[in-house]
């Protein structure tokens, strides 16, 4: 009995797929991308090739907010409410644990359940890899996959807590932080780095009960905004409230995020800040890249290894180390390289 054997896509197979629309074919290109057989990275850079002119046309939105806010819940809703308006819609999570779980792609199906169906939607978590520098890396080439595709609101969700806000924020062009409905003592447990970043705080649950506490947060958090952000002619973040159960507040949101894009389009600050995201990533790509390089390699492995005992028992100081590992390097490069290229 002869033995099926599993056929590779061409470049052009995914290149058609993406640019019909197809999210099956989208799918399996953002799993190319975060592959790392090397044939695979190969051709999932083809694609991107392929495809890197049909991309930048979205608006591209980081959500964040601590467990138990609701980031889900608003996201389908919000989504289905951008969906209604005519819009694609494509929600990518950022999660530095689902390569451990390898459940997050039927959880967030799951905690979206009416946006997964829709036609106009598409949801997709990155997979972490061992690093949040490789999960950023694999979500900053979904988002330009889900562009190409014709998504024209990318919605990128945090999971985890810490790094992947700045992540994040270093990839969208808005940042919405959901605040859950409390006293000012709430205030004392928000760091002041996550509220600097935000463009707008939106208090969730904003309904029945929690309604009362939910404006009064909003007031609380109005004036600490006002005390921490100091930008003469600048943006001056919001603070809204928003039911994901009932619906409400959601067009306030729109409304925010729609002055905003328009400001900053007007300025030049929205194509300036896309530009250095592009190198940003240009920069955290390059740095993937070494330690990739790094890890695949015995010899350099091997070298790490015999610099770090050295290091430990203070027989090299760390500034040394780092040059003789350069040097290492060095060494492997030029082994690797073709005959007619080497100096």
């Amino acid at each position: 009995m002869k033995q099926a054997t599993k056929s590779r896509k061409s470049v052009e197979y995914y290149v058609d797929g993406i640019l019909q629309g197809n999210r099956v074919v989208l799918a399996q290109a953002i799993t190319l991308v975060e592959s790392s057989l090397p044939s695979d990275q190969d051709l999932a850079s083809r694609v991107l090739e392929k495809t890197i002119q049909k991309s930048g046309n979205s608006i591209r939105i980081g959500i964040t907010g601590s467990p138990g806010v609701g980031k889900s819940t608003f996201i389908e809703a919000f989504g289905k409410f951008l969906t209604r308006l005519g819009k694609k819609v494509a929600v990518l999570t950022v999660d530095p644990t689902s390569q451990k779980t390898k459940g997050s792609i039927l959880g967030d199906k799951t905690r979206m359940p009416q946006l997964a169906t829709n036609p106009d939607a598409f949801i997709r978590p990155s997979s972490a890899g061992e690093t949040l520098g490789g999960v950023a890396n694999n979500t900053r080439e979904a988002i330009l996959l889900t562009e190409a595709a014709g998504f024209e609101i990318i919605i990128i969700e945090t999971v985890g807590v810490g790094q992947s806000e700045v992540a994040v924020r270093n990839m969208t062009d808005f940042f919405l932080l959901l605040m859950l409905p409390g006293s000012g003592d709430e205030l004392q447990g928000i760091k002041k780095g996550i509220m600097e970043m935000a463009d707008l705080l939106v208090i969730t649950k904003a309904d029945g009960e929690n309604l009362p506490r939910a404006k009064r947060s909003q007031a609380e958090f109005q004036q600490a905004v006002h005390t921490l952000y100091d930008r003469a002619g600048g943006w001056i973040p919001k603070v809204l409230t928003a039911s994901a159960l009932l619906s409400t507040g959601l067009e306030d949101i729109h409304d925010s995020i729609s002055k905003f894009i328009s400001t900053k389009k007007q300025s030049g600050d929205f194509a300036t800040n896309r530009s250095l995201q592009d190198i940003a990533h240009m920069h955290d790509n390059f740095q993937q890249r070494l330690k990739d390089e790094i890890s695949n390699s015995s010899f350099l492995r091997g070298k790490f290894t015999e610099i770090e005992a050295l290091v430990k028992t203070h027989a090299l100081t760390p500034g040394e180390a780092g040059k003789k590992l350069l040097g290492y390097f060095q060494q492997y490069i030029q082994a690797k390289a073709p005959e007619n290229t080497r100096p």
